[in-house]
């Protein structure tokens, strides 16, 4: 397979000298030209029926009709005919007229027409709600780092617009106590009101998905204020707003039922103020200015020691104090607030506040194994992810067990004071459905957390998959680090790129020559399926052409993502290309074209990939 040179591209080489360099145009690819063949019969030009047939046998589009077909067409002919024009109506005489293999090859690279994933929600969404991961987000209001950044209603906005689905807010009063404001707690952040925050959640909700928003709440609130709460939730919310029609719910609803509606989840009011536990009594002791500012490990109470974390001092500052005494441990990171709070409160409750809790944050005592009881009473438990890890070595399968009927939400460790994230599949394989991640970064694991959701017309709702779901015998049970038999193997072709020349400068890359690009692929899952595979590079090309096949079994395709990176070698780690994760058990079959993104997550115009994705 060959390119076909079109003109060159000029670029200063040292001093004087100008080094050309061929600029190609794609052609389509063996492969295509095979199957073109096979469904013309060897003629040049497809009809619209063969096109219908070439749809479902190759592409696996088995729902596509001939009228589905014919309208391709007609958007295909027009956009060949005149791609600088507005659409317009076409007469019959072109709807007849064969498409070639230039035209199916110029359709395959539309990723409107031939995304890798389904745009629209097909899971079952009548379940309750711990039956689903849910996009989760962690210190929602904060633009930055988590000790000195802004708090602001606009991270809040940008992560609704982008499909989230669980907000979370600190709430605080204020200095004179007499109002609520969102801030997080013994920082140097600056406060933004809860009122912004709930009218932004109200205005932004339901742009990206109809389903339910779920406000967890970090509370640190006086009884007064927390009947202020409930009243500003529910003005500001109206019919929004739900109620559980009992607070001891013996299923959570499903999230079709709850279709444009808010929920709350935090602690009933009754446990906001009970310091029950080693941790809260330190961080009283210290911020009254006695006692130690570390807490003894406990096994039997999930207890992670301060050796454990990192170390990290913010000198002379507050956060310093919330740091070295906050133990990271089965609890929610709520559960330093009986300081700031007037004793009376704590004997008395706000019905009002506590009548809108729909998922109620609740741990009981005890041992690990007696936290994670199913005791018939459902509730949430927040985890930071060091819990999480060292849980799971020794409980994985209570784990399981308990966020099928429950829910479990699994944090950065405190010590993320620069907003990264930790590795998601950590929680979502023992089942957990809040994975809450700072937004605001840019990283890996946020790439992941991102291809993950767009799974399910990107709602926001995932349907955990059945191994995670069914009740197994003791000895039978789902143990996610343990080897399963291959289910099936995802065989992956990288055919070509294009677009760069487009969305980026001459020089972006290179100074004195085109981009030298290959493509990294992983598979990232359970342990077991980890896998990292590599095209070869393609030098000086703004159009590389790999055509290079990879193969990956999987032994539990639900839960694996396909991460893909293009670089352009250089000296050290290369420059970034683009991007994107596909959920596995999401991607359509045949050939697909395969938008990239940039570091933020944000979608590239042009920039795409020619793929072919099969199953065995």
């Amino acid at each position: 397979m060959g390119n076909s040179m079109v003109t060159h591209n000029k670029y200063k080489s040292f001093m004087f000298f100008i080094r050309k360099y061929k600029v190609t145009e794609l052609v389509p690819p063996q492969d295509l030209k095979e199957v073109f063949s096979k469904f013309t019969g060897g003629g040049s030009h497809m009809s619209a029926e063969q096109f219908r047939q070439f749809l479902v046998e190759h592409q696996a589009e088995k729902d596509c009709t001939l009228l589905d077909a014919e309208k391709i067409v007609e958007k295909v002919l027009q956009i060949r005919i005149r791609p600088q024009e507005e659409t317009i109506s076409v007469d019959e005489n072109i709807i007849d007229q064969k498409v070639t293999l230039d035209d199916i090859f110029y359709f395959l690279r539309m990723d409107d027409f031939n995304n890798p994933l389904k745009s629209e929600v097909h899971h079952d969404m009548n379940a309750p709600l711990s039956h689903y991961f849910i996009y989760a987000g962690h210190n929602s209001y904060l633009t930055g780092n988590q000790l000195s950044s802004d708090c602001s209603e606009k991270p809040i906005i940008k992560a609704l617009q982008r499909g989230v689905r669980a907000i979370e807010l600190d709430l605080w009063p204020t200095f004179n106590k007499d109002d609520i404001k969102v801030v997080h707690g013994w920082t140097l952040t600056t406060p933004v009101s809860a009122i912004k925050c709930l009218e932004s959640i109200r205005e932004y909700g339901f742009v990206a998905s109809q389903y339910p928003i779920i406000i967890t709440i970090e509370d640190h609130l006086t009884r007064d204020l927390q009947a202020k709460f409930a009243e500003m939730a529910t003005q500001i919310f109206g019919e929004m707003l739900y109620y559980p029609e009992t607070d001891r719910l013996t299923e959570f609803p499903s999230p079709e039922s709850l279709k444009n509606r808010v929920i709350i989840s935090t602690k009933p009011p009754k446990e906001c103020f009970e310091p029950n536990s080693i941790k809260d009594t330190d961080n009283f002791l210290m911020l009254s200015g006695s006692g130690s500012s570390s807490s003894s490990s406990s096994e039997s109470q999930g207890k992670e020691s301060l050796d454990s974390m990192t170390g990290v001092k913010i000198e002379g500052t507050m956060a310093e104090v919330k740091i070295e005494g906050t133990n990271e441990s089965d609890c929610d990171e709520g559960d330093i607030n009986t300081w700031e709070c007037d004793h009376k409160s704590y004997q008395r409750c706000s019905p009002e506040y506590k009548r809108l809790i729909t998922i109620h944050n609740k741990k009981l005592k005890g041992s690990l194994k007696d936290k994670l009881k199913i005791d018939g009473e459902l509730r949430r438990l927040s985890w930071s992810e060091t819990t999480l890890e060292k849980a799971s070595e020794s409980h994985g399968a209570d784990i399981v067990r308990f966020t099928q009927k429950n829910i479990l939400r699994v944090y950065p460790n405190l010590t993320r004071v620069k907003s990264t994230n930790f590795k998601p599949h950590i929680g979502w394989m023992y089942g957990a459905q809040m994975v809450a991640f700072n937004m605001q970064g840019h990283a890996k694991p946020l790439w992941l957390m991102q291809g993950m959701f767009k799974a399910n017309g990107g709602c926001g709702y995932i349907k955990k998959p059945p191994c995670l779901m069914q009740e197994h015998p003791c000895d039978k049970e789902f143990d996610p680090k343990r080897k399963q038999p291959v289910k099936k193997t995802l065989k992956v072709k990288v055919y070509m790129g294009h677009g760069w020349n487009i969305d980026f400068s001459p020089t972006h890359f290179d100074k004195f020559s085109p981009p030298d690009f290959f493509t990294k692929i992983w598979i990232v899952g359970v342990p077991a399926d980890y896998a990292k595979k590599k095209t070869k590079v393609i030098i000086d090309n703004w159009f590389p052409v790999w055509d290079e096949e990879f193969e990956f079994p999987l032994t539990v395709p639900e839960l694996a993502l396909l991460r893909i990176q293009v670089i352009d070698k250089d000296q050290g780690k290369g420059d970034f290309g683009g991007q994107t994760c596909l959920p596995v058990s999401e991607l359509k079959l045949g050939f697909r074209s395969v938008p990239l993104y940039n570091k933020k997550g944000e979608k590239f115009k042009s920039v795409k990939l020619l793929m072919r994705f099969q199953f065995e």
